[in-house]
């Protein structure tokens, strides 16, 4: 059986998930090596995962010929420019999100990959989570008619560092949390946004604002046919990672994911406790899986991924505008022209 060569670049949290998958949880894939600015993480994530390559560079790892394809998962401030080399080199890429921090580079990353021939799937895994799958299913099935009105919930348990903030390397709230918002909000409701308002709060946590970033958020949607939305987004709930979502149509409703982050009741004395979901790895665990186990599929059986480049740019579209929202206090328009550039 052919194996996919993979090599994850960027060994935080997120990228040491996506590693692990590939090393032990998918058949297809080969995991050649890991990159990481701290060559020490990337040694000891080598080392754990018994596997041979390591790299303090994506552009040293680029140079293995044994690797086909390019997992993202740095910093959002270097996704655009990780997946322009990445393409640069033949390598086909799957890319965590957002794609980029503003459309001019999200622009110059999808020109990058349609010139080299290669292809780009964006990393908005809840698509693959089996709860979401099933709600799109029946959705396009017409179960609840005409969607109408699209609702989304998405709170972080525990409150970022300030150093990530102080840092620079990620988006505000709106690239970090709510573009899988966004993104489901384009997908399930199968219309386009074409209008957002945004209002926010960092009253809780004042010190957040200078860094111009925002603790909770409320984003009102207006779509393209007529449709109407609503997404928040808290990044310090506390009481577990909460992930809720309802799409209202014409003939009923359909909502997905509830407070109960497990299948698992707490039951004594004083009464029953759910158990709550406490991080978005073990809330969607079996999607970051699905999610690689069909990247790699796609690229060996030479198809389109079922998240594209375009997803990615119009998703980002989304969370421009509501920061421009943010910033002006006032409804802006989604539109895909260009600002600023890779730097």
């Amino acid at each position: 059986m052919a194996k996919l060569g993979i090599g994850v670049v960027g060994i935080g949290e997120m990228g040491r998930r996506h590693a692990e998958n590939l090393r032990r949880n998918v058949p297809e894939a080969r995991l050649v090596a890991v990159a990481d600015v701290s060559e020490e993480r990337a040694r000891q994530t080598a080392i754990d995962l018994e596997i041979d390559l390591f790299y303090n560079s994506l552009e040293a790892m680029l140079e293995n010929k044994e690797i086909d394809a390019i997992l993202i998962a740095t910093p959002d401030k270097f996704h655009a420019r990780a997946v322009i080399q990445a393409a640069a080199a033949g390598k086909d890429v799957l890319c965590e999100k957002p794609l980029a921090l503003n459309l001019a580079d999200a622009y110059a990353a999808l020109d990058a990959v349609s010139k080299a021939g290669t292809r780009l799937q964006v990393g908005f895994m809840r698509r693959y989570d089996p709860g979401y799958a099933v709600a799109m299913k029946r959705i396009e099935a017409g179960e609840i008619g005409t969607p109408l009105i699209f609702k989304s919930v998405g709170r972080d348990k525990e409150q970022p560092p300030i150093a990530a903030y102080e840092s620079g390397v990620n988006g505000m709230i709106f690239y970090t949390n709510t573009i899988h918002d966004f993104d489901l909000a384009r997908w399930l409701m199968r219309d386009e946004i074409s209008q957002v308002q945004a209002y926010t709060t960092s009253t809780i946590r004042p010190e957040v604002a200078k860094y111009g970033d925002v603790v909770a958020s409320v984003v009102n949607l207006q779509y393209k046919h007529g449709a109407i939305g609503n997404i928040e987004s808290y990044a310090q709930a506390v009481y577990g990672y909460d992930v809720r979502t309802e799409v209202v149509g014409s003939k009923g409703s359909i909502l997905i994911g509830s407070l109960a982050g497990t299948p698992v009741v707490f039951l004594a004395a004083r009464g029953g406790e759910h158990i709550l979901a406490d991080h978005f790895l073990s809330r969607f665990a079996d999607a970051y899986l699905a999610e690689v186990r069909d990247f790699v599929q796609t690229i060996l059986l030479d198809r389109e991924p079922m998240v594209s480049g375009d997803d990615g740019l119009k998703a980002l579209a989304v969370a421009v505008a509501a920061e421009e929202s943010h910033k002006k206090s006032m409804p802006v328009a989604v539109k895909l022209g260009m600002a600023g550039a890779i730097s």
